[in-house]
This record gives C-alpha cells, structure tokens and sequence, in this order.
C-alpha cells in the first residue's frame, strides 16, 4: 500500500439535511472537537461564491485540528483554500487531468463503483479511492444496487490503494466492513445525525494498528 492515512473515518457534508449550513458546521465543530480526523466537503447546488466560502471556513476548521480537509470535484477551490486533496467523482474531471493542474500539492480521493473503476482510478493515479455503495443508502440510490461486502472485499485484495467503504455504513455493519478489509469508511447520515458524537467518532476512528500509522 503505497500510502498509509492517519484517518480511518472522514465525514462527508450534506446541509440539507440541516435548516441552515450553520447548524452543519457547529455539528462538524463538535466532531472535530471529539477527534474527527478529516472531512469532505460535498454541497450540491451551492453557487460558487458559497462553496468557496464554506470551503475556507472548514479549512480553519480543520486546521485547527490538524484534521484532513478534502473538497468535492473542485481543484481549483482546493488549492485555493489550500485544502489536502481533492474528492473526484468517475463522471467528474479525470484523475490524470486533476493531477496536471495540482501536481502533487493535493491528495485524489476517487470515487469508485466497481472492480473495473477501482483498478482504473489506481492505474491513472488516484491516492486513496473510495467504494460503494456497500449497503443501500438513500444518498447513493443514483448509483444503482449496493455493490455488497464481497465486492468490497474483492476490490480490496485487487489494489494497492488504501480503501475507504461508504453508503449505508453505521455503527452495526461496521465490523461487517472491517472484515472485509476496508482500510477505513466515510459517512454522511450517520455521522451528522448521530445523538451520541463522541461515541460514534472513537467507535469509527479507532483501529487496532493505528498507533503505528505515520503519513
């Protein structure tokens, strides 16, 4: 595995689920504050200005943590906000293109839905990819059935790449996951809806072995 995170679990944005991104940020403020280790941030639908702005916002916000800040799509408001990577879709801008504008000042997460997907963001370059939907959740239905733990665990043993497991992933399934060689796990509902954050981060972030993590 060519890189290592420190990050076992990041959290994805969604304001919608919120009645103003405000209430969204003071719910991130209290991950961070309970040992959230990297964020994403995906808003849909916001104007550029906004997405900009917010971008920079979680920027201080993580920093002050010392936390990950990945921003959906947008390379060049990652590099603006002077983010850590940059969160690529597999019908957004290609991987090899990403890294002709950001060389090697972002970290490229791809988004991936299949073996075939998986070996292809590995091969043009991406750093970590992501996998799912494991299980049905309403914010991946547009990609189709979930993908299931077997082909998680297929993608896992077929490259080289650490592998972050998302869709429908809460605390029940989570040792589901695990076993089957996710190197960590992204949510969206069940972080920023969860009643007990404290609980829920140390349950996600805590991996036997991570103490020996060092990039």
């Amino acid at each position: 595995m060519r890189l290592r995170p420190q990050f076992r679990f990041y959290q994805v944005t969604d304001s919608k689920l919120f009645s103003s991104i405000d209430r969204m940020l003071d719910v991130i403020a209290m991950q961070l504050d309970a040992g959230l280790r990297a964020v994403q941030m995906r808003e849909k639908g916001l104007a550029d200005l906004d997405v900009f702005n917010l971008a920079v916002t979680l920027r201080s916000m993580t920093s002050n943590y010392n936390a990950k800040l990945f921003i959906n799509e947008r390379v060049d408001i990652a590099l603006c906000c002077e983010a850590d990577g940059v969160h690529l879709g597999f019908t957004g801008i290609p991987i090899a293109a990403a890294r002709r504008i950001c060389g090697k000042r972002l970290m490229i997460f791809a988004s991936t839905h299949s073996m075939e997907q998986a070996k292809s963001a590995e091969a043009e370059g991406a750093d970590l990819i992501t996998f799912g939907p494991v299980f049905a959740t309403p914010s991946k239905m547009c990609y189709g059935d979930p993908v299931g733990l077997k082909a998680l665990a297929d993608v896992v043993k077929s490259v080289n790449l650490p592998v972050y497991a998302l869709g429908g992933i809460d605390a029940d399934n989570l040792d589901q996951v695990r076993s089957a060689g996710a190197y960590g796990t992204a949510v969206i509902r069940a972080g920023l809806q969860s009643r007990d954050i404290k609980g829920m981060i140390r349950k996600f972030e805590n991996v036997p072995g991570d103490a020996d993590d060092k990039n």
